[in-house]
């Protein structure tokens, strides 16, 4: 039964039983009332006829009075005072009015009677005293009749005094205990009512509410400071303890998917700052080895547990080759053809949806093969490499999403690395001879020297200069003097290779550097490119470009020059070499000796 129930019922006795207490309590406090008017009767009748004895010998004494001194003074009292008693007599002829019984208005009746006949006999006597028969006066006024009717006033008054006091007395006794009873019925009412209150209140309180309601306050409190861990209590039966403890536990559920959906946000924040990072620090990077250390170092943050490879497309040749890693993907990190994935072929996510039934890529294992995505890096329209990432599972579909914001970020990065490349290898070498240019000279000179300096060792600068270059132009055309100018600068850069860097200075004019050489060494590596270029055969469409030679001068630091005038020195030098006829190597330290 619910507690609303319960506590109707005993709400509904309660206010029977104070309605019942109330009636009681009413019918007391008339019978107080009946008491009352009993009283104030008595006291009433009590003073009207104390008044008409008081009145009857008053007049009965002026009359004698008159009649013995004759004073018409005295017979005027008489006459107001017997005034003043006719109006007693006419309030003691009311009485029935305010509960007089019949026997009482009957000695009250004859009483009055008596002292209505003593007031003729009183006439009677004034009426002798003006005749002057004052004897007959006296004689009536002072006989025993006279004396007798008026104790007998006085009897008939007492004895309606004698029954008005019991008849009072009795009322009043009737009305005290008739109120007695009443209030002694009221309060066991009232006795009743509090015990039902505290047995429903100690009932429900501490049976119904009291020890559920701490334990839910409990819980309450424990769900207040979010410890949706906490297990309520199962209260099942169909009252408000049951709807508060349901209304509880759904408030639980509730905050234990908030919290769940609360957690998945803060994932989902954090992976979103992670992404806005790592794309940040991509527009940082300055190299594709720079690219390769970001997006291994926050591929696992972003994918927790994720293993992956990320995957370049090299043109040359024409395949898919594994340039980074992480957390130890299955199988081999071997290069494969850009077709063996179909999200290269189809330029989107592949497997597009998890769980269902879809062809897999054929560079993957096959022991992870369902448990992989791929996801193209697409820059421009066109893909530039993969990610292959292992270990995908269902309920990992909201973090794919991020997985593509990755891949396009990491898309976007390569390509600006590889346009950068492209623009600073325009910007630095010579798209003729694929050598360094000139406006590289100025750096990796200063670069180099400053490190000769430091160190004090020697560092040689070869001025190299292909003799009548003019002549083959103008009898073979241009294009023969490119492929003569490619095949010197190949082998000006294979006999350089690793010792020093290779410049095309201009035209027909090439230079090296050779930090750590001396003039000696410097003169044998001049001397390979010369014999070099000596040896070559060369051919434009049918016709003999014939015998190509290079004129080569050498200065070295710090035996020839110093650092603001190596290049001055070497072509100095070169300048001697032609003036001797060309076709030969002169060193500074030659002209300084000549």
């Amino acid at each position: 039964m619910r507690i609303a129930t319960i506590t109707n019922w005993a709400y509904g006795a309660t206010v029977c039983l104070t309605i019942a207490s109330g009636v009681a309590m009413l019918m007391a406090s008339n019978a107080e009332s009946v008491e009352r008017q009993a009283v104030e009767q008595r006291y009433v009748f009590d003073q009207l006829t104390e008044e008409v004895e008081v009145d009857a010998w008053a007049l009965s004494d002026l009359a004698r009075l008159y009649v013995i001194k004759q004073d018409p003074a005295v017979l005027q009292s008489h006459r107001q005072k017997a005034a003043s008693m006719a109006k007693v007599e006419h309030r003691l002829q009311k009485l029935k009015d305010v509960g007089a019984s019949d026997e009482e208005l009957a000695l009250l009746h004859k009483g009055l009677q008596v002292a209505d006949a003593l007031q003729d006999e009183q006439q009677t006597a004034i009426a002798h005293i003006a005749r002057g028969e004052q004897a007959q006066a006296i004689a009536l006024i002072y006989g025993d009749l006279y004396e007798n009717e008026l104790e007998q006033v006085q009897s008939q008054l007492d004895h309606f005094r004698q029954m008005l006091d019991r008849r009072a007395q009795g009322a009043i006794q009737d009305a005290v205990e008739k109120s007695h009873a009443l209030r002694t019925l009221s309060e066991v009412m009232v006795g009743l009512t509090a015990l039902m209150f505290l047995f429903v209140l100690g009932f429900i309180l501490k049976r119904r509410v009291l020890h559920p309601v701490v334990r839910l306050s409990d819980v309450v409190n424990r769900l207040a400071s979010q410890d949706y861990a906490v297990e309520t209590p199962d209260y099942r039966q169909i009252d408000e303890i049951g709807d508060m403890a349901h209304a509880i536990r759904i408030f639980r559920e509730n905050g234990l998917v908030r919290q769940q959906l609360e957690k998945e946000r803060d994932a989902h924040w954090e992976t979103r700052a992670l992404l806005a990072r790592m794309t940040q620090r991509l527009q940082g990077c300055e190299s594709f080895e720079d690219v390769l250390n970001v997006a291994q170092l926050f591929a696992p943050n972003i994918a927790p547990g994720v293993a992956g490879r990320l995957y370049i497309l090299d043109r040359d040749p024409w395949q898919m080759r594994c340039a980074a890693e992480w957390l130890n993907p299955q199988g081999e990190p071997d290069p494969f053809h850009p077709d063996q994935c179909w999200a290269v072929r189809r330029g989107q996510s592949h497997p597009p949806v998890n769980g269902e039934p879809d062809i897999t890529c054929y560079h993957l294992p096959d022991a992870c093969a369902n448990q992989t995505l791929c996801v193209p890096l697409i820059a421009q329209g066109e893909a530039i490499g993969l990610l292959s990432f292992q270990n995908i599972t269902p309920e990992m579909a909201p973090s794919r999403a991020y997985l593509e914001l990755m891949a396009e970020a990491l898309g976007l990065a390569l390509a600006n690395q590889r346009l950068r490349d492209a623009l600073l290898a325009k910007a630095l070498f010579d798209p003729l001879t694929g050598l360094r240019n000139r406006h590289h000279l100025e750096d990796a000179l200063h670069t180099q020297m400053s490190q000769a300096m430091r160190s004090s060792n020697p560092m040689s600068c070869l001025m190299i200069d292909i003799d009548h270059f003019k002549r083959i132009n103008d009898r073979l055309g241009h294009d023969a003097g490119d492929q003569v100018l490619k095949s010197v600068a190949a082998i000006i850069q294979r006999c350089v290779s690793d010792k020093g860097m290779a410049f095309r200075y201009g035209g027909e004019e090439f230079l090296a550097l050779l930090p750590d050489m001396d003039e000696a060494a410097a003169f044998a590596c001049a001397t390979a490119i010369h014999t070099a270029v000596r040896s070559l055969t060369l051919h434009y469409e049918l016709t003999e470009i014939g015998p190509v030679d290079v004129s080569i001068g050498i200065a070295s630091y710090p035996q020839h020059a110093q650092s603001d005038n190596l290049l001055r020195a070497a072509d100095v030098a070169l300048y001697r070499a032609k003036e001797l006829g060309r076709s030969r190597i002169v060193s500074f330290g030659m002209l300084e000796a000549g």
